[in-house]
């Protein structure tokens, strides 16, 4: 049997939970417990969520665990040295370490991921990369397995690194049937560029928002600016000063940042050529994609597929 020792924080995020389900549910579908889970902390005891729960831990000692994951806070909060020491004594005596959503942080700060591949959510990305410039941060994965060292994006990303793991240790078969259990995807396609265009967004008024799902429709259209303000119904020049104003960006650019997503996600899948990619996202011609492509993500559509195929 696996031990896992599952770390939280004083404001840590209950969501983050979420993945130990996936533990759980082995255990039952497997007819045998194949993992025993333990909820550390610094100090034992009661340890506060950010909604106000508290929960119950056990104080770090010299317990040797099979997996070791980090939870997610609300914050992002400089870690204890106690946290940072026990997390570094971990290395070399755990198989795995791992980490969910802003988890990445505490890793990073123990140096654990310096040189290595890393993802935490894409909110904290830039931040996480400026604040740890040796970690090779992959801000589009949904997690990242690079080595001994697990790491995920946003909360629900635990799920899918949980998963991973059941099946790196239990087989295919069971992280499926864990999946479905859970009415999951066993290996969800895409990254976390599929969620944060519209959600960096943040339009106040439903006149914007109708028209950014008028173009998140439309992609394969020109999509002018006199198009985009019908659908809001204003004027063109009322319509790019109330979208600037609301989202600090112009026009031209959310949509550009809406097709490279979608075509990403299109390049990931894999099922069609890169013209038609560029076709059907709007972008006329591959190269212009192509220039599209190293402006957002610093990589041509064809090293994203590549690293997409690698990565399944």
């Amino acid at each position: 049997m696996q031990r896992i020792g599952f770390i939280v924080f004083s404001g840590y995020q209950v969501m983050a939970f979420a993945a130990l389900s996936v533990f759980e549910i082995a255990n039952q579908q497997a007819g045998k417990p194949v993992y025993d889970v333990r909820i550390l902390s610094e100090t034992g005891g009661l340890i506060q969520t950010s909604i106000g729960m508290s929960i119950g831990t056990e104080a770090f000692d010299d317990t040797v665990y099979d997996t070791l994951i980090v939870g997610g806070g609300g914050e992002i909060e400089p870690p204890t040295a106690g946290l940072v020491d026990f997390v570094q004594r971990a290395l070399g005596r755990s198989r795995r370490i791992a980490s969910i959503c802003s988890g990445a942080f505490v890793l990073a700060e123990a140096g654990l991921l310096d040189g290595r591949r890393a993802t935490t959510h894409w909110i904290y990305a830039r931040a996480f990369q400026s604040q740890f410039p040796k970690v090779k941060v992959d801000e589009d994965r949904i997690f990242v397995h690079d080595g001994p060292m697990w790491t995920s994006a946003g909360m629900s990303a635990g799920i899918d690194l949980a998963l991973a793991m059941v099946e790196q240790d239990q087989g295919v078969e069971l992280a499926r049937i864990v999946a479905k259990k859970l009415v999951v995807y066993h290996r969800r396609a895409g990254g976390q560029s599929q969620y944060s265009a519209l959600l960096e967004l943040e339009p106040k008024s439903d006149r914007i928002q109708s028209a950014l799902s008028y173009a998140k429709s439309n992609l394969h259209t020109p999509l002018s600016v006199p198009q985009l303000a019908e659908a809001a119904r204003l004027s063109p020049r009322q319509f790019s000063r109330a979208f600037h104003a609301e989202t600090g960006q112009s026009p031209a650019k959310a949509i550009e940042n809406l097709r490279v997503e979608a075509a990403r996600l299109m390049m990931e899948e894999g099922r069609h050529p890169i013209d038609v990619v560029a076709q059907q996202t709007g972008f006329a011609d591959r190269d212009r994609m192509r220039r599209a492509f190293l402006r957002a993500y610093g990589q041509p559509p064809q090293v994203i597929r590549r690293n997409a195929r690698a990565a399944a």
